[in-house]
């Protein structure tokens, strides 16, 4: 008798890894929505939305379409690209290492140089841990309610000034 391997669903492979994207998006929608101060509701409002579905797609239980994506990123003053910034790609099981557009050339031009190595999944944690702490939000809060941005900008400095070794010792 020979031992065979269980077969995997491509579809449900796919399927998981589209439910982490909507998380991802969800966990930095809430990020960006706190670090303003917003309300659910008040997002909501802004949106046209109800509070509850605010909350359905921060968790990733309802996926957020492009053109919903969109408005949110501009109620949320915020690229697009910060919903996946901080994102790790596995690889899919079953399906190649890259996609089709990064293994075959535009129009016969070479291809791009690589993108660097994203940081360890680890990290990324322990940086979403960090930006989730409520004496991280207090501070962002408080800065930006700082209505002079030379102001603003000075008291970056002076924290960073503050953060950083003393190195003339």
């Amino acid at each position: 008798m020979s031992k065979t391997e269980p077969l995997t669903d491509p579809a449900s492979t796919i399927s998981s890894h589209a439910e982490t994207i909507d998380a991802h998006v969800g966990k930095r929608i809430r990020l960006r929505r706190t670090l303003l101060g917003l309300s659910q509701e008040k997002l909501g409002e802004a949106l046209g939305v109800t509070f509850q579905q605010i909350q359905k797609y921060e968790r990733g239980t309802n996926r957020v379409g492009a053109s919903r994506l969109y408005d949110i990123a501009t109620a949320l003053d915020v690229p697009i690209s910060f919903f996946f910034d901080d994102m790790a790609s596995p690889p899919i099981p079953g399906m190649p290492p890259t996609g089709l557009a990064e293994t075959r050339k535009p129009f016969g031009s070479p291809l791009p140089a690589p993108a660097p190595p994203t940081p360890t999944t680890q990290a990324m944690a322990e940086e979403q841990d960090l930006l989730a702490r409520k004496e991280t939000l207090d501070l962002v809060r408080a800065y930006y309610q700082i209505p002079d941005k030379t102001l603003r900008q000075k008291m970056l400095d002076l924290i960073q000034s503050m953060a950083r070794p003393n190195t003339s010792g």
